[in-house]
């Protein structure tokens, strides 16, 4: 390193313009090389760092580093517990009920049937549900597994009939766009090829309820602290794949809408707050007595399934 400074200090002096652009070229080269080095030694270094040690060095760069605890503690049962034991929620025992595997057999294929006869129904009845029934659904899908039990959702069931046509409105003239100009020529012809699709969509006013489902991207807590809210969307979508077969499971139907772009908008005219944000839509109702649905097909389990014994 001393040969390559020496050298540039006679360069430096040169009155020569070319000597001078050379010194610049061996200067950047001298740097990034530093910067290399050193990053090197940073990493070696890292590699005789105890786990304890990583831990504290990881905390110090997260985004959230007020939230993170300044050193391990650990629980006297469990090693790998890393939080106050005082903090930890109470375990409860566990005793779910075992069938036989006969009884496991018929429960799991009659499931199957059963989710098996569910469909996408764009023809919905306009007769009445009982509000219990909703509740259940809701009820349901509120059983859903959530990352640190954090239960991201928020179901807005609406059944005012003008608040239906307002949000009908919406999605169709976005829907529109859709169609006409945003998705492009493939995404039209698999849409309309394979369901017969259009942006309108009298089933958002036919159908008794349209429920909403909002994701919570955060919690809000005291003073307006925002929350983690880890794997919110997949948290939201696994209970609305559970509010699905619950309405299939109850003898209703539904078609899953997703109101591209329309999102903002319902949420603010169904006043919700800006931590959550629409996942999807489902009108749910009876299927209308003249329903007709695309006549396809499901893969069979040898092109879903991949066994590894």
């Amino acid at each position: 390193m001393a040969f390559i400074y020496n050298s540039l200090k006679y360069l430096l002096n040169s009155s020569n313009g070319t000597s001078l652009g050379v010194a610049m070229v061996v200067i950047l080269i001298v740097t990034v090389y530093e910067l290399i080095v050193r990053r090197g030694r940073r990493l070696q270094n890292n590699n005789h760092l105890s786990d304890q040690q990583k831990y504290k060095a990881s905390d110090d760069k997260a985004e959230n580093s007020e939230d993170m605890y300044d050193e391990t503690i650990t629980n006297e049962n469990d090693a790998r517990i890393l939080v106050p034991v005082e903090d930890l929620v109470p375990q409860t025992p566990f005793n779910p009920e075992i069938y036989s595997e006969e009884e496991m057999l018929k429960k799991s294929k009659d499931f199957y049937q059963t989710m098996n006869a569910r469909r996408s129904c764009r023809f919905i009845s306009s007769k009445p549900v009982p509000i219990e029934i909703i509740n259940n659904l809701i009820l349901t899908a509120g059983t859903s597994p959530s990352g640190a039990h954090t239960q991201p959702w928020t179901y807005a069931v609406i059944s005012n009939q003008q608040l239906k046509a307002e949000i009908r409105k919406v999605i169709e003239t976005e829907e529109e766009m859709n169609y006409r100009r945003r998705m492009g020529k493939t995404w039209v012809y698999d849409v309309q090829t394979r369901t017969q699709t259009t942006w309108v969509k009298p089933y958002l006013e036919e159908a008794p309820y349209i429920i909403v489902i909002l994701k919570k991207v955060y919690g809000i807590g005291e003073n307006n602290k925002k929350i983690n809210y880890y794997y919110n969307e997949i948290s939201a979508s696994i209970s609305v794949g559970i509010m699905l077969a619950a309405i299939q499971n109850a003898g209703l139907v539904t078609v899953t809408t997703t109101p591209l772009n329309a999102g903002p908008t319902l949420r603010q005219m169904l006043q919700r707050p800006i931590n959550e944000k629409v996942l999807i839509l489902l009108p749910i109702g009876y299927a209308a007595k003249d329903a007709t649905v695309p006549d396809l097909e499901r893969y069979p389990i040898e092109s879903i399934m991949k066994l590894y014994d």
